[in-house]
């Protein structure tokens, strides 16, 4: 399979680094610097295109590894040459953007797929799994916190919330999937922020932080925690707590898993180093392409991310709970 990768930044260089791991994959490449796309091209042994409709021309899969805001036209372009198209979390800057995506999919019959790659986490996915089994009895409850230092990217577009959407969109997104995947769709959002355009102290704040209360149509309430301010480096943790126990998750901690109930005190497991979540997840899609089954995380899906993302977004602008399934009915209308 000839799978081709459009922005050759840091994540672009991830999904690469594990595309030459599946067997039977040809890589090929296409950046607007050519410098970045000439070293990246020789460090993973791949074809540089000329341009992205040269690469587009000669992949089965593109895999869209570029920032935030240059995602809806990269995946349009894609699908209308007919090419299946794997685009990075978040998926579109707006909710409109992510309709117009999955419409121009389906009237193509084009794979659409979104890299929301936290479910691929082994420790992620075995608390999921423990949950769904009825391990910690009916889960009421649920707290996320993911964050480090606040990350640049080309020319700062990072930081800058009218390209990225600032903590929410780009970091919590995963959070939130996470916790719609295992609980469910939410019916309330309610947020804080400390930026959304703020000043601190007079000057311009480079921080992010929020912290976002998810209520499920199940009921559960899910609380997370996402910041760009932690000097001390990139930190996830993750706690489920039902009826009959409770099961943790810290990427500090080692065991990083551990589950706790009336009749076990503690069962810690550490999971395997090996049961690597980036490639786990692009083996997944590319196997979905050869068999033209579903992607692993669909359009909807993402989309539906998006929404939650862009329900915290207003709730923290305007101070007020906010209902992401009437953003997504909106969207789906307009």
């Amino acid at each position: 399979m000839k799978v081709g990768v459009i922005g050759t930044g840091g994540m672009g260089n991830v999904h690469a680094r594990h595309y030459k791991n599946i067997h039977g994959v040809e890589l090929f490449a296409w950046d607007r610097d050519a410098d970045k796309l000439g070293a990246f091209s020789k460090q993973h042994e791949a074809t540089k295109a000329t341009s992205y409709d040269d690469l587009l021309s000669q992949v089965d899969l593109v895999d869209i590894c570029l920032p935030t805001p240059l995602h809806v036209d990269a995946v349009l372009q894609a699908i209308e040459a007919g090419v299946a198209t794997l685009v990075e979390k978040p998926m579109a800057r707006r909710l409109a953007e992510c309709q117009t995506m999955i419409e121009a999919a389906k009237a193509k019959g084009v794979q659409l797929g979104v890299g929301h790659v936290v479910r691929f986490f082994p420790e992620h996915r075995r608390v999921h799994n423990l949950v769904l089994e009825g391990s910690i009895g009916n889960p009421a409850s649920c707290r996320m916190r993911r964050g480090g230092k606040a990350p640049l990217g080309s020319e700062g577009w990072f930081r800058d919330p009218e390209q990225s959407g600032g903590v929410m969109l780009d970091l919590a997104i995963h959070d939130y999937d996470w916790m719609r995947w295992t609980f469910g769709e939410v019916k309330q959002v309610f947020a804080k922020s400390v930026r959304l355009g703020k000043t601190v102290s007079g000057a311009k704040f480079e921080g992010d932080y929020a912290l976002t209360t998810l209520t499920f149509e199940s009921g559960v309430v899910g609380h997370s925690e996402a910041t760009w301010m932690d000097p001390a480096g990139f930190r996830s943790t993750l706690e489920v707590s039902g009826s009959e126990g409770i099961v943790e998750y810290d990427s500090r901690s080692a065991p990083s898993v551990r589950v706790s109930t009336d009749s076990q005190l503690a069962i810690a497991s550490q999971m395997d180093g090996a049961d690597d979540p980036y490639f786990l997840h692009l083996s997944a899609v590319v196997s979905a392409v050869r068999t033209g089954s579903p992607m692993p995380i669909t359009g909807e899906e993402g989309m539906k991310a998006v929404a939650i993302a862009e329900a915290a977004i207003v709730s923290a602008m305007e101070n007020r709970p906010v209902d992401p399934r009437e953003l997504l009915k909106k969207a789906l209308e307009s």
